[in-house]
């Protein structure tokens, strides 16, 4: 289990230039697949706006989403003035975090489901579970604001999430709303479907529905498919890139290999919300 774990974090570790430490706390459970439990914080649209333009490392895929985001204290998506994002984001960015240091100890609590999971990626594989280094990343993706962390969607109220800016219907129309039929993530207004998002209840509004032709499964999927070995692929770098962190290189490829309860707030916090993470059974 730790070798899975230490292997996933090292792939993380290799894509990402930030010096920002990330507290996460793994524990074995015996219900589902994998969850976590993130802190997260709040800060406004227009900082915000000015952490991506000004505190950050801008790659060519920065410059084209940044386009797309209209100055001004509103969102472009519902007009909010509230952003909510998790800690490692916010530090990220060099936002300051309420409770580094204090009486919060970590950021997330990863749980996991290892009775469900091939753990090593070597020796006999049982083609109907699951990749322990696969959930792994999937779910420390969402701790650093990408996937399910990066949409506000599922809360019914006016604040967004990071991803929810980048989450379109057609070419210069934007989608928020959890009963479309269908929503997908696009740095260039719409133009481009690089993946659709997951549209539907019980799962993650920012993690990935099925993908455009040819695509196949990725790590950031809603719903895990058993039996497949998946690196984190170029969407799951690009999302994270164009929402604050300094990406070291995006021409990474998914692999297919046959064989939360969130608080809330920098200065307060304010609620409970799971991040879940599926089996292909549970769909």
């Amino acid at each position: 289990m730790m070798t899975a774990i230490n292997l996933a974090i090292a792939q993380e570790q290799s894509f990402i230039k930030n010096l920002v430490i990330v507290n996460i706390t793994f524990k074995n459970v015996n219900t589902g697949l994998g969850t976590s439990a993130t802190y997260y914080g709040q800060i406004s649209y227009s900082q915000y706006l000015a952490d991506l333009h000004n505190n950050q490392i801008l790659s060519a895929k920065d410059t084209t989403a940044l386009a797309t985001l209209p100055d001004g204290a509103n969102n472009p998506v519902n007009d909010g003035t509230i952003m909510i994002m998790t800690r490692p984001l916010l530090r990220a960015l060099g936002e300051s975090v309420l409770g580094d240091n204090t009486e919060l100890p970590f950021d997330s609590e990863i749980s996991l489901n290892m009775s469900q999971m091939n753990l090593l990626r070597t020796g006999p594989q049982d083609p109907d579970k699951y990749d322990l280094q696969q959930v792994v990343l999937h779910e420390m993706q969402e701790v650093l604001g990408g996937g399910g962390g990066g949409s506000q969607l599922s809360s019914g109220g006016s604040n967004v999430g990071p991803l929810d800016l980048f989450r379109y219907s057609a070419a210069g129309t934007r989608s928020y709303s959890a009963s479309a039929a269908s929503a997908y993530f696009s740095i260039d207004g719409g133009a481009t479907n690089l993946s659709f998002f997951n549209q539907s209840a019980g799962a993650d509004y920012a993690d990935w529905a099925d993908s455009p032709p040819n695509m196949g499964p990725q790590v950031q999927d809603a719903f895990s498919t058993p039996g497949v070995q998946l690196n984190l692929s170029v969407n799951e770098m690009t999302s994270i890139d164009i929402i604050g962190w300094n990406i070291t290189a995006l021409e990474v490829s998914a692999v297919p290999v046959p064989a939360t309860a969130l608080l809330f707030g920098p200065a307060l916090l304010v609620g409970a919300l799971v991040r879940r993470y599926r089996n292909r059974a549970n769909t």
